[in-house]
Formats: C-alpha cells, structure tokens, sequence
C-alpha cells in the first residue's frame, strides 16, 4: 500500500482525523481538504498535504489521488429542516465538482462516498436490523441530500468512475462536537446544580452505536480493498442502545449518580422511531470487519479526551 495517496474531504471534522490515522497506519499518504484554513490539531500529524478549499464552489485539488474518502457536506438530521435547500444544494454541489474534476483529468481512484444510515425507513418490526436491502425513505432534507449524492455516485460509477457507497449508523467516540447525544448529555451533566432533574429529549429511543474509530477502519477498508462484490456497504455493530443506557455510561464513568430525568416535549419528534438497528454482515463477510471497541469504552474515551481537551485550553 505504501506510496499511494488518500484524500479525505471534509477533513476537519469529527471522522476525518480518525481516517486520518488510520490510513496513516496503513502506510498511505494522506491528502486531506477542508473549509478551514489549516488541519486541525486532531488532523495535522497525520495529514502530509492540507488543501483549505470551499468543494461546493471548486475543486482544484492535484489529480494524482489514488483514494478517496469523501465525508464534506453538511451534516446532522435536525438542522437540516431549517436550511433544506441549503443541505441538498451544498451536497450535490461538492459530489459533482469533485466527479467531473476526476473525469477531466482522466483519475479513476477508488471513491468511498459517506451517506448515512438516517437514509433508511423506520422498519416495521422495530426488531429488525435494516440491512442494505431495506427501503429508504426521504425523512429530512439531510436524508433527502444523502439519497441525491448516493444517486450522483451511481450515475458516475456508469461512467466509470469506481464509487462505493457507505451508509454508517451512529457513530460516538473522541472528537465528537456537541449536537449529539453523548455531547449533549455530558455538557447538560456539567451544567446541571446537585439535585436538580436532568431535562432531556426522548431518551427512550435506542440507536446502534459504533465508535468513530472502527468507523474509520470501515472507510479505510473499503478504500484499499482490491475489488469490491457490491456497491453499497453498511457500517453498523449490530445492536441499539437507548439514551438512557448512554446518560447511567456516562455518569457511571464520571462517578456521579444519575439523575433523575425530565422528558422535554419540545425536543422530541413524533416521527422518531423507538428502535434503530443496522445490520453490516456484507462488510464482516466480505472484508472480515468488525466493531472492535465497545460501546462504554467509546463514552469513557470521549469523556477522557474531552477532559484532555479542556485542560489544554485552559493552558493555552
């Protein structure tokens, strides 16, 4: 693998650097782009070349990749109901500037397109893990902006270019910023005065949750991988747990009790479904890959880098 280049769009945010270091590990040259006019701290010792670009309005990288992981776009479900056209419009924008400077300068490198698996349908039987096979349904403009760029990877893998489509689950772990719920629930603990109840949304909603870092794996895997038996790939652990498995990890981690909980009406959405499971068999037969960090251990190291983070701040 040595001598071959990665590049990772979208470079600066929560996965980036985790791809990073892995693709650093696997002997690869890292080539990495984001908004940002630098790498970030997280991302810098593992990226040789940083390239500050906005993807949705050029391109202009060197042509001479051989790999790719694409993660830039806009993220998150819940803000995309305020700026819809915002969501579909920078996504496809960044899918389209990137394929059609590929195919000009005559590059075929292997394309991991990140979408998401917010994509799929809330399945009947809530029992279910959603394999690749399950419907999808256009449930948020995030959604909706997923499913296009999937469909853009589509139309230019009919033109030749080699696009594989990952549809990862939650994913938690170091670096995670806030708008999440393991952020969320630890900043809302930080805040909270003794003895008070802890307001939350629907904490009863178990989702599947893979840490960041075997989600890199998972991207860094599809990447390498000489071929490829299928053109869609889930990246899930198999199993769902709810939010208040998440708020008893992180106080149990934090040596405080759990505190009572408040259901605020104002953050639930009545379209949430209770259960979400995925199902990545297809990626563990075909490339043998497996969640390798548990669940806790993912909280308990964000919680520790977290507190890292914060006493370099104050430092600095």
């Amino acid at each position: 693998m040595t001598g071959r280049t990665l590049l990772i769009t979208g470079s600066n945010g929560f996965v980036g650097p985790h791809v990073a270091a892995t693709a650093a590990g696997h002997g690869l040259r890292v080539w990495a782009t984001g908004r940002e006019a630098k790498p970030s701290d997280r991302l810098a010792p593992h990226c040789d070349e940083y390239f500050s670009r906005d993807l949705s309005k050029e391109w202009r990288i060197p042509a001479e990749v051989d790999l790719v992981v694409h993660l830039a776009g806009l993220a998150a479900v819940g803000p995309s109901f305020e700026r819809p056209q915002e969501y579909i419009s920078v996504n496809s924008s960044i899918m389209t500037n990137m394929c059609e400077a590929l195919m000009a300068a005559n590059r075929r490198p292997r394309m991991v397109v990140v979408s998401s698996g917010s994509v799929y349908a809330p399945p009947r039987d809530e029992s279910t893990a959603l394999d690749e096979s399950a419907p999808v349904s256009a449930s948020s403009p995030y959604a909706v902006a997923k499913m296009l760029v999937e469909s853009q990877a589509a139309y230019y893998a009919r033109r030749g270019l080699d696009t594989i489509v990952a549809r990862p689950f939650n994913h938690i772990g170091p670096g995670q910023a806030s708008g999440f719920l393991v952020p969320d629930l630890a900043q809302s603990l930080d805040a909270l005065p003794p003895e008070q109840s802890l307001e939350a949304g629907n904490l009863h909603a178990a989702r599947d949750f893979t840490d960041v870092r075997d989600v890199a794996s998972a991207y860094v895997t599809l990447s390498v991988a000489p071929s490829h038996d299928h053109d869609l790939y889930n990246v899930a652990s198999g199993a769902a747990h709810n939010g208040f498995d998440v708020l008893a990890t992180i106080c149990d981690a934090s040596n405080r009790p759990v505190p009572e909980v408040r259901i605020d009406p104002g953050r639930l959405r009545p379209s949430d479904p209770m259960r979400i499971v995925g199902d990545a068999r297809r990626l563990t037969a075909e490339f043998g890959w497996k969640p390798a960090i548990p669940w806790t251990q993912s909280i308990r190291d964000y919680l520790t880098d977290r507190a890292g983070s914060s006493a370099s701040g104050a430092k600095a």
